[in-house]
């Protein structure tokens, strides 16, 4: 078991694409954890996803042995971040198992919205906060500026700021050094009872669920009988080890100490992050005080097109929460689409990944509705309802007010672009705005946003106002009341619920004309006319038809009496009026996915 005094736990934070993952690769090289030959880029980014969209999806741990200057080993147990604003449930999480965090930037890009938001984050949690400038070896870098936006929010010299390259090497070494000499030790005690928080989990089909645990107290040895303090189970430590990143398996885990615990549980719902384990025979008497729920910003639903693959879809979903504590989920129903789930994600980004990660590891094929944000609506009685989907809506006649979800949002970027800026969050409804100069060049610029404007195409948008410069951080700000009305797409004047959307009543026209629009073009020709319109309340905003196939039935009838083709024409009306009102729209499940696809 390690000495306490020389186990030093830190995380790496930053805002997306800093160089949080390539600088892991070069303290693993450069502490040996592993060789030459076993070198990959972003090596900690395990998943498919991660490496092909070049972002960090999941927090990851390693432990890294050093030989300081003053010639003791000290043991560093690293934890490499997500920056994307999504995934900041995860960073929070990494941060309660850490005594210290690097906070890097960009000596090209300075600060940017994600750096503060992590930065005022680890403060929070009461961190030792090292800053590092990443990138000195590009030819934009200009590293005096960077550390003087550093400075300017953590206060302290700009000359302590470590500055470093990811890429070639430069300045590894003293960070190794300034990590061991500013982190402090962990302070737990040994002769306590056991206490260590699960801070991740996943699952594995041949051993069960893994969990990545931090050790606060005493000590978790291997086949000892330890209990979850959450649910109350009780099982035995089958496996228990840390991270080099290979898993390698010991007898004991101290104080201070990041690894990992197997306990053959199959059962997904048996232990949960944020637990805090202990030895069954001499349990703690308080547990460690966990995480704060997170809470779904956006919800959609996920549908399978094989209505069979239902249970497998539960069950890809259970094991997805395993690793995902945020992701939730409940049974939904819908005419058009059949038996599904109705499910809550952080963000776009967090929706996409787990629409993705449920079709590549569990081989489903789905179909996801259009995301909606979860409305608090004020009923006549006096009571409040939470609406999470269009179809929970209640009558005008039944409520008094409908409030949505607000943010507060906070966009960095050049002085130059302030116009376009306040342009494009006042189209968003957006208002309150704070403007604050961080140095002459960059100002940061606060705006209240309903958090629909925000979920579908904002920080697109916002980037190409600003040619990529601008960044956005935003948090939870409460509800306000606003004018929002359903608007219901009809086929053949039937409602069909996957498309019906809540928007404010001044976009309710333009939502309603670019849907029915795009069915038209969607949607194959029948044998009878298909009348596809958008309603508000009991009015019709927008129409458009797909006309009907039309077969020749005078084809054999040339020359002759003008009345005998009509008497055709009026019997080939009259037999697709009766086809119309039996036969039912048939809507390929292709035209759903693309109807339903958020690109615009």
């Amino acid at each position: 078991m390690t000495d306490q005094a020389r186990i030093r736990n830190f995380s790496i934070i930053a805002h997306i694409d800093h160089g949080k993952s390539t600088l892991a690769d070069r303290l693993m090289e450069r502490t040996g954890a592993i060789t030459e030959r076993e070198m990959r880029e972003q090596m900690l980014d395990t998943m498919d996803l991660e490496r092909e969209r070049g972002i960090t999806i999941k927090a990851q741990s390693v432990r890294l042995g050093y030989t300081a200057s003053d010639g003791h080993d000290y043991v560093l147990n690293l934890i490499d971040t997500p920056g994307h604003v999504d995934f900041s449930y995860e960073v929070s999480r990494s941060l309660a198992a850490c005594e210290g965090a690097l906070l890097l930037v960009d000596a090209a890009q300075g600060v940017q919205a994600q750096t503060l938001a992590n930065a005022y984050m680890a403060v929070e949690a009461g961190l030792e906060v090292i800053p590092g400038l990443n990138k000195i070896d590009l030819p934009s870098a200009d590293a005096e500026r960077a550390a003087d936006e550093i400075t300017g929010i953590l206060g302290g010299d700009p000359d302590d700021i470590v500055r470093m390259s990811a890429k070639t090497g430069e300045g590894v070494e003293g960070l190794l050094e300034r990590l061991v000499s500013s982190v402090p030790p962990p302070d737990g005690d040994p002769e306590a009872p056991l206490r260590a928080l699960v801070f991740d989990s996943y699952y594995d089909a041949y051993r069960g669920v893994v969990c990545h645990v931090r050790v606060v107290d005493g000590e978790m040895v291997s086949g000892d009988g330890i209990r979850f303090m959450a649910t109350g189970e009780t099982h035995e430590a089958s496996e228990i080890g840390f991270l080099t990143p290979r898993a390698n398996a010991v007898a004991r885990l101290g104080p201070g100490d990041v690894g990992y615990l197997i306990t053959g549980v199959k059962e997904i719902d048996r232990i949960k992050v944020g637990d805090t384990v202990t030895t069954a025979h001499t349990p703690a008497t308080s547990a460690l005080p966990g995480y704060a729920e997170p809470k779904p910003m956006v919800f959609s639903g996920l549908f399978p097109t094989d209505g069979g693959d239902f249970e497998h879809l539960r069950e890809a979903l259970d094991k997805l929460r395993l690793n995902d504590a945020s992701l939730v989920f409940e049974p939904e129903t819908s005419r058009a689409l059949g038996f599904g789930f109705r499910c809550g994600f952080l963000g776009l980004l967090h929706m996409e990944i787990i629409r993705e990660r449920l079709e590549r590891e569990y081989d489903l094929d789905l179909v996801t509705t259009a995301p909606s944000v979860a409305y608090h609506v004020h009923m006549n009685d006096g009571s409040v309802v939470e609406v999470r989907s269009p179809q929970e809506l209640p009558e005008p006649s039944e409520r008094e007010r409908i409030e949505e979800p607000c943010v507060r949002a906070m966009i960095l970027a050049p002085a130059e672009y302030i116009g376009p800026i306040m342009e494009f969050a006042i189209s968003r409804r957006g208002g309150g705005g704070a403007l604050n100069y961080l140095t002459p060049e960059r100002v940061e610029m606060t705006y209240h946003l309903p958090l629909a404007e925000i979920a579908f195409d904002f920080l697109d948008t916002l980037k190409s106002r600003t040619r990529g410069y601008g960044s956005l951080d935003y948090e939870p700000a409460g509800y306000r009341t606003s004018d929002l009305v359903r608007v219901d797409v009809l086929l053949n004047g039937d409602p069909v619920d996957a498309f019906s959307s809540i928007v404010h009543r001044d976009k309710a026209y333009e939502y309603g004309t670019r849907m029915v629009t795009r069915l038209k073009k969607l949607i194959p020709r029948q044998l009878f006319d298909i009348p596809i319109q958008a309603a508000m309340g009991g009015r019709i905003i927008s129409r458009e038809t797909v006309k009907a196939k039309r077969k020749d039935v005078l084809a054999k009838c040339y020359g002759g009496d003008i009345t005998r083709k009509k008497k055709l024409l009026a019997k080939q009306k009259e037999g697709k009026k009766r086809m119309k009102m039996v036969g039912s729209v048939e809507v390929p499940q292709e035209a759903f996915v693309a109807a339903l696809t958020v690109d615009e």
